[in-house]
C-alpha cells in the first residue's frame, strides 16, 4: 500500500537547516492500522504530510498503492491524493457556513461526480458515522465529537484506500476519543488502511502496529496482533 525508502526532508532558513526526516524507511500493508507516535517536533506530521502528498521531499523513493510519486507533477499528485487518500485532522477543518451534507459534498464535487453518486456516497458515509439525522446541521450546532465524525464521513465518502489521521482525538474528551477510535477501527475493518499520528499511548495500543519517530527516524516499532492484522515491516534508515 505504502512504501518509503530513505526519504529525507530538510527545512532551511538563512542560518539553520532542520532535518525533519532522515533516510526514513517504512512499509505499510493494505488493510493495516498503523499508529505513529513520538515527541513534538520528531517528524511525525512531516511524515504524514509527505505520505499524504501534501509536501515534497529532498531524496528517496515513495510508492503509494504501487505508484512511484517522486517525479509526478503537482497536478498528478493532486489527482492521486484526491482519489486514494482521505484526511482527518485534529481541528476538524469543517466549513462553518456549510451544513454537514455540503461539507462532505465539496471534495466530491472536485472529482466531478454526478449528483446521484454524490448523494449516495454522502448518505452512506453519514450512516456509517451515525449522523444521518444531522445532515442539515451546521458545525456550530454539533459537539466536538460529532464534528470529528463529520470529518471522518467526509474522508470516507470518497472511498479512499488510505486514511491519514493527524491527532484525530486531540480536541476531544476521553469518551468522545474512544468513540472516534471505535469508528476508525470500524472503517479499518471494512478494508481501508489507516495511519494515525497520536500522542496517546492508550489509543496507539489499539492499532495493529505502533512505530515511534524521534529526530526524523523510526527508533522502535511494536507489532500488535489485533483483529487478525496482517504483519508489516518497518525499518530505520541507514
Amino acid at each position: 500500500m505504502l512504501s518509503m525508502t530513505n526519504v529525507s526532508k530538510v527545512f532551511r532558513t538563512d542560518l539553520i537547516e532542520t532535518h525533519a526526516l532522515r533516510n526514513f524507511s517504512l512499509e505499510v500493508k493494505a488493510g493495516e492500522f498503523l499508529a505513529v507516535t513520538g515527541p513534538s517536533g520528531s517528524g511525525k506530521t512531516t511524515f504524514l504530510n509527505i505520505a499524504g502528498l501534501l509536501e515534497p521531499y529532498e531524496s528517496g523513493s515513495y510508492k503509494l498503492d504501487g505508484i512511484e510519486v517522486t517525479d509526478l507533477s503537482d497536478d498528478a499528485r493532486s489527482k492521486l491524493r484526491n482519489e486514494k487518500i482521505g484526511f482527518i485532522f485534529q481541528s476538524f477543518n469543517l466549513m462553518p457556513d456549510l451544513n454537514v451534507y455540503d461539507n462532505i459534498d465539496v471534495p466530491l464535487r472536485y472529482r466531478r461526480m454526478k449528483a446521484a453518486e454524490r448523494h449516495e456516497r454522502i448518505t452512506n458515509a453519514l450512516e456509517i458515522v451515525g449522523l444521518a439525522a444531522r445532515m442539515k446541521h451546521i458545525p456550530a450546532q454539533l459537539s466536538g465529537g460529532q464534528q470529528q465524525r463529520v470529518a471522518i464521513a467526509r474522508a470516507i465518502a470518497g472511498d479512499p484506500k488510505l486514511i491519514m489521521a493527524d491527532e484525530p482525538t486531540g480536541n476531544l474528551d476521553s469518551l468522545m476519543a474512544r468513540q472516534v477510535m471505535d469508528l476508525l477501527e470500524k472503517i479499518n475493518g471494512m478494508g481501508t488502511t489507516v495511519i494515525m499520528v497520536t500522542h496517546d499511548p492508550e489509543l496507539a495500543r489499539r492499532a495493529h502496529r505502533n512505530v515511534q519517530v524521534v529526530d526524523g527516524q523510526i527508533t522502535d516499532f511494536k507489532p500488535y496482533e489485533v483483529r487478525g492484522a496482517t504483519p508489516a515491516t518497518a525499518s530505520m534508515g541507514a
